[in-house]
This record gives structure tokens, sequence and C-alpha cells, in this order.
């Protein structure tokens, strides 16, 4: 951070046209990336946005930072060079449900399992967009697609469950048109040191119209999300006077006042609890047995890979003097051909 400047959402736009659909989440999104990335304070010449392609992966065209609009699937190996490259650089990645999880998945995962200090935005909107509405990985069972006209016979990835599986440190989830949430997600995980991965909901207008309104829309979301914040009570609903319990292994929402149930009765969230179990819980919940949790949901700290490399460099090179090439091929064993 540079705390000599004060920067604006604008400083971080380009003059480029925004070629999105009109009605797009996406619209929304690179909005709030650039109001967080204001508020952080990073000057937009320390800052490199990365993407694969997809209809997400053309947000770099769209920032007055460095960026590469890579290959299918690739964001997050280019990411990581980068990152790796030069860890003084904050750096983004921008993935689709598609670009991020079909082709990419398994960059997506190991990026992940590496602790990479990457910002990763998978924008999910469960469909195919830029190449006209095929079903996507996280498409859900029976969906009616240009690829599957008599429905989807898959079960869907769920993003944060890889995430977890994958020994993640970070994962936040926020909705497209909930901008206040989308930007404070954003900043946490650009505060985070390792691989942050926020997963935000996104329609697509053209393809998947709504796939997200049953939590998006206003009717619904205070009862069928739950915002997540440190140290708070699990509470949500039109009056917050729902919340989370722990009912042996699983949680249950209750009514505060119905059954005996008081407040202090109420879950209390910790992201940064090592434990992952009650993480996994709150992170699998889909806004219909249970609300589904918007906000950071796991924050916890580990070994970053692209300091340790650095900091491996470092040792080697005091304990082996290298002056060039030449020195280089020299100075292990050798021999020669007659």
């Amino acid at each position: 951070m540079d705390n000599n400047m004060t920067y604006t959402a604008k400083d971080f736009k380009s003059d480029q046209y925004v070629r999105w659909c009109p009605g797009c989440g996406d619209h929304a999104i690179v909005s709030t990336l650039q109001k967080a990335m204001a508020e952080l304070g990073v000057a937009p010449h320390m800052t490199a946005v990365i993407s694969g392609i997809g209809c997400s992966s053309r947000l770099p065209y769209y920032m007055n930072t460095y960026g590469f609009h890579t290959i299918h699937g690739r964001a997050a190996a280019i990411a990581t060079g980068v990152k790796v490259a030069n860890p003084e650089l904050t750096v983004w990645q921008i993935s689709g449900d598609g670009d991020g999880l079909a082709i990419g998945g398994n960059h997506f995962i190991h990026a992940v399992r590496r602790n990479v200090d990457l910002n990763i935005l998978l924008l999910n909107n469960k469909i195919y967009g830029l190449t006209k509405g095929q079903y996507s990985p996280t498409s859900d069972r029976g969906a009616i697609t240009k690829s599957s006209p008599y429905g989807t016979v898959e079960d869907p990835f769920i993003p944060a469950e890889l995430v977890f599986g994958a020994r993640g440190n970070f994962f936040a989830r926020s909705i497209d048109v909930d901008l206040a949430t989308t930007k404070e997600v954003l900043v946490e995980a650009a505060k985070h040191k390792g691989t942050s991965v926020v997963e935000v909901l996104q329609n697509c207008v053209i393809f998947n119209d709504k796939i997200h309104n049953y939590i998006a829309d206003r009717e619904f979301r205070a009862e069928r999300t739950i915002h997540l914040k440190q140290g708070e009570k699990m509470l949500f609903g039109q009056n917050n006077n729902k919340g989370l319990i722990l009912d042996g292994f699983d949680l249950k929402a209750v009514t505060i006042g119905e059954n005996g149930i008081t407040l202090d009765d109420i879950l209390i969230h910790d992201a940064t609890t090592p434990d992952n179990f009650l993480h996994q819980r709150l992170a699998m919940m889909n806004g219909k047995e249970l609300p589904m949790a918007v906000g950071v949901i796991r924050s916890t700290k580990s070994p970053v890979y692209d300091r340790e490399v650095e900091t491996q460099i470092a040792s080697v090179r005091s304990e082996k003097k290298v002056n060039n090439l030449r020195e280089l091929l020299l100075k292990g064993e050798t021999w020669e051909v007659k």
C-alpha cells in the first residue's frame, strides 16, 4: 500500500468501452472491484489483473492496471508465474465457472493447495456464456441448456467444496447485486496473505437469467442468505430474529423466542479458526434448507508459496555463489567425452 496516495475508483478504470450485455452481472462486479482497489490503496502500477477465456475474462480490458487476457483455463498458472516473478505485485485472477473449474480446474485446485498469494474471483453464473449457453461444471442437475436439451445428468461442482478439499485458507461468497458485501469481501481477500477465493454468484441475462434469484431477489434475500461477520452472531431473517445453532454435527436454523431459544444460543462466527469443520458446513448451505452464507466464511494463516520460493532462492544464492551461466553449468560434476 502507498500511504502517501489516495485513489478513487476512477484511477482503476480504463478508457475501454465495456462490452458486456446490458444487465450482465459483470458490470456490477467490475465497478465494485475498482472501488475495492481504491479503498485498498495499492497503486495501479503495482496491480495485475489476469484472466482466462470467457465473458468474465474480458475484465482486464476495463482496468487501468497491468493486465493479461490469457488462454482458456490457464489464468491460475499464469497468475502464479506473475506473482512468483514479482511478489510485490497485487495479483487478481478473474475466472468464470467454466474457465476456472472445467479446463482450468486442475490449475485452480493447485493454486489453492500451494497457497499462492492470489486473489481469485470466481464469477459463477452456472453456464457457458461466451460460447452461447452450454452447461458448465456448476450447472444444476437437470439444467436444460444448448448442450443438454433434455437436462444434465451430472451433479455439479460446489466451488467451496473444492476450495476446502484443496486445503484452502480463504473462502468468501457474495452476489452480484449485493454491492456492499461484494466490496467487503474483495477488500478482505486482498488483505489476506495466500490464495483467497471469492465466489460471486453472477447473473447471465441471456443464457441463464435469474438462476440465482431464489436468493438474490430482494423479496427472499433476507430469509435465504446469512451475512457472516467475524466475531458476530450468525443471525438472519427480515427482522434479524433467526439464527444458526449446532444440532449434533449439523447446523440448524432456529427462531429466537421459540422453543426456549435465546440470543445466547446462536453461534458466533469465527473465520480464523484453523479447524474447518464449521466453515465447511457454513459454505455448503444452499439457501433452501438453510440460508446461503455470504461474506468471509474462512480466513486462516498458512505459509505463502511465493514468499517461500523467494526465501528459498535467496538462501541458495547466499550459499552457492554463481556469477554466470557457464559457472552454473561447470559447478557440478562434469566429464569430458573424447
